[in-house]
């Protein structure tokens, strides 16, 4: 039977966090009671408890990194400290869910578990790979004791949710579940809530075509990698009949607009920060091309991208790097540069832009495989098993 959920997260604040967020509706609907411990955010989720449509949340102030692996060291701490802090508030709990990064909050999980609460291991990010790809340090000491962090959290998971079949091979082969312990909850919108508005023409500066990013904008994100692209798209191919739009923040974000600038792009891109959900809407449904240059790296090769599965629920065509998960994702909605290659990246958009036939096939079965195969309606179904599994 249903009981009380203790969901712990650390990057993204919630409901701002969408997949966390689903995954609350989803329990809340199903009959549990439904808490969660995470950061406040800065212009929303603000408040330091508060009930969001039947959902407890307990945010605690959090100052995000800057540098190298010192200051996520000082974040996590911090995150850590208030999550044992807000968690003793609560009373009886019956699973504690934590989604990683970072892989320390199977320290408050522990405590838990001494009260009776099964551990659900909700693995966002695989922290070794994310800590190779964002630091390029190799395998020193750090990279070691994040190994061991990840050991020590599947030890202690009594189920382990994976986003992809690549991450739940990773929880069995190196985290040493069984197969049967590991869920696949596929991170995928709602797509009711990813719906087409009218073109807005003004949102194209005037260009004939919208190119649009959204997403995180991080040292292993790509944006760079785009931006270059876009540069090759202007220099070497001749074409300045675009706009482009980058979504989104991160803590490369003024890297990426001091680059723009570098590359004598400032009239031709545009970077908004965070938007709300209805300007997201207007952007996406103006695009004629979106990009994901996530470029090759230990993580992004196994990782799904959200940004895909929102670029295709808003029936737009992609442009991708060719990422084994990214081809799982999209399937014959994007098409794939090699590895790294901004020029070829560069070539597939000006394809896209001379071929509006191509562009609304691909949209549609795009939209088709966010509807179908790929829904959060199952995902919702392997999330409901992966308690039943851990409460058996």
């Amino acid at each position: 039977m249903p009981g009380e959920a203790l969901i712990l997260v650390e990057n993204l604040s919630v409901p701002f966090d969408r997949r966390v967020w689903q995954e609350c509706a989803t329990l809340r609907d199903a009959g549990w009671g439904v808490h969660v411990i995470c950061p406040q955010g800065t212009n929303r989720d603000t408040e330091a408890e508060v009930t969001v449509d039947g959902v407890h949340i307990l945010r605690y102030p959090l100052r995000a990194a800057t540098g190298g692996p010192a200051g996520y060291l000082q974040e996590y701490g911090s995150a850590l400290w208030h999550t044992f802090r807000l968690a003793r508030k609560l009373g009886r709990i019956d699973v504690v869910h934590a989604c990683n990064p970072p892989d320390l909050l199977f320290l408050v999980a522990l405590r838990l578990k001494r009260r009776g609460a099964k551990f659900i291991f909700d693995q966002h990010d695989l922290c070794p790979e994310l800590y190779l790809s964002r630091f390029g340090r190799g395998e020193d000491f750090l990279y070691r004791a994040v190994c061991a962090l990840e050991r020590r959290t599947y030890r202690a998971a009594d189920v382990v949710i994976a986003t992809n079949e690549s991450y739940k091979e990773v929880a069995v082969t190196r985290g040493g579940k069984s197969p049967d312990d590991v869920f696949v909850v596929r991170s995928a919108p709602v797509v009711e809530r990813f719906h087409r508005v009218p073109v807005e023409p003004e949102l194209k500066k005037g260009k004939p075509h919208l190119l649009a990013y959204l997403g995180v904008m991080g040292p292993q994100d790509g944006v760079d990698y785009a931006l270059r692209a876009l540069a090759c798209l202007r220099d070497e191919l001749g074409r300045t009949d675009w706009h482009a739009v980058f979504i989104g923040s991160g803590d490369a974000f003024d890297d990426m607009v001091a680059l723009s600038g570098e590359l004598g792009l400032g009239e031709q891109v545009e970077f908004t920060g965070r938007i709300p959900d209805e300007d997201l809407l207007r952007y996406l449904s103006a695009a004629d091309v979106c990009l994901s240059p996530d470029p090759l790296n230990p993580l992004n090769d196994v990782s799904t991208m959200n940004k895909i599965m929102e670029y295709m629920a808003m029936s737009r065509p992609i442009v991708s790097f060719a990422l084994r998960e990214a081809r799982v994702s999209a399937g014959e909605a994007a098409l794939y540069a090699k590895a790294d290659d901004e020029p070829e990246f560069a070539k597939l958009i000006a394809h896209l832009l001379d071929s509006p036939e191509d562009r609304e096939k691909m949209g549609e079965l795009g939209r088709a495989r966010v509807a179908g195969a790929l829904s959060w309606e199952n995902s919702q179904k392997a999330l409901l098993a992966a308690y039943a599994a851990a409460v058996r």
